[in-house]
């Protein structure tokens, strides 16, 4: 097919930031599309085989479509020949999921080269953490690297929230003395969650990422619904907001592919929750 060179690129084959010496001039281009998705075998995302298929619609949106509703024009999922034949039954192509995870994480050229194959998650999930600056070791696992991520957004947002805020906040996770509590108390309180692990954590994965989400894609997880958590949703969803607000300005002119990477990674990282430890959420002391 032809389209006119010169404005914003129209594939995510085509390189970015770049003006073309043709520009004003109808060239022919030719975009790569996959009729079986290519998924690298990843040990790190193995684990979307084991979930339901209704769980997997949020990630599934996230991928193919924007903040407005609108399907992305980067994304090739609803091409792959897995998504035709099975949507909206998820889990039949979880692999091509994961396959479109890999390659919007990679080098488009590269891509290419490998036949159609990206890159290992974990090599998408630390280099969103590159991007939001993000403390991590390299040498950990992708749970734990997860968790730093989400611990960051989330000290973001407390050390920009109000002392009424905070004390709103410490109420609802069960904070005796919230008297003079502080921005590094409730830090420290979140930090020993997620060190801690188990369903408290997951839960808290659960408050973090559907207010990440309603900023990010305009509406939070659709099993996010637990009636315990709706206190301490409500109080961060306005301050996480602000923060992924502020961050998605900051990143607008890097690139595309954040824009697909940063909320994947961030879904992926509730789904393993979900799977480790979903069997003991009604035990979570959140209220």
């Amino acid at each position: 097919r032809l389209i006119f060179l010169g404005n914003r690129p129209r594939s995510r084959y085509h390189y970015q930031g770049k003006s073309p010496v043709t520009a004003g001039l109808a060239v022919p281009i030719i975009k790569h599309r996959r009729k079986i998705m290519a998924y690298r075998y990843d040990s790190d995302l193995e684990f979307l085989k084991e979930i339901k298929s209704d769980d997997l619609g949020d990630l599934v949106y996230c991928i193919t479509h924007d903040k407005d509703g609108e399907v992305r024009y980067t994304e090739e999922l609803t091409t792959s020949e897995d998504y035709k034949e099975h949507h909206p039954d998820h889990s039949q192509y979880w692999e091509s999921i994961a396959a479109e995870i890999q390659c919007f994480g990679a080098n488009s050229l590269a891509t290419v080269l490998r036949g159609g194959k990206g890159v290992g998650y974990k090599e998408v999930l630390t280099d969103v953490c590159d991007k939001m600056k993000v403390n991590y070791s390299s040498d950990s696992s992708a749970e734990k690297i997860e968790n730093n991520l989400l611990m960051k957004i989330l000290t973001d947002a407390i050390e920009n929230m109000s002392p009424e805020e905070l004390k709103e906040l410490a109420e609802s996770t069960g904070v005796k003395n919230t008297s003079g509590i502080t921005p590094e108390a409730m830090v420290g309180v979140f930090q020993a969650v997620f060190r801690a692990g188990g369903f408290k954590s997951y839960q808290l994965t659960l408050i973090i990422v559907n207010a990440v989400m309603k900023a990010l894609i305009g509406r939070g997880l659709s099993f996010a619904g637990n009636a315990a958590l709706t206190r301490t949703m409500a109080v961060l969803t306005g301050p996480i907001g602000w923060v992924i607000t502020g961050l998605w300005t900051a990143i607008d002119v890097a690139g595309p592919a954040y824009r697909v990477t940063i909320p994947a990674v961030i879904q992926v990282a509730v789904l393993r929750q979900k799977c480790l430890y979903e069997k003991q959420a009604e035990e979570v002391e959140f209220n």
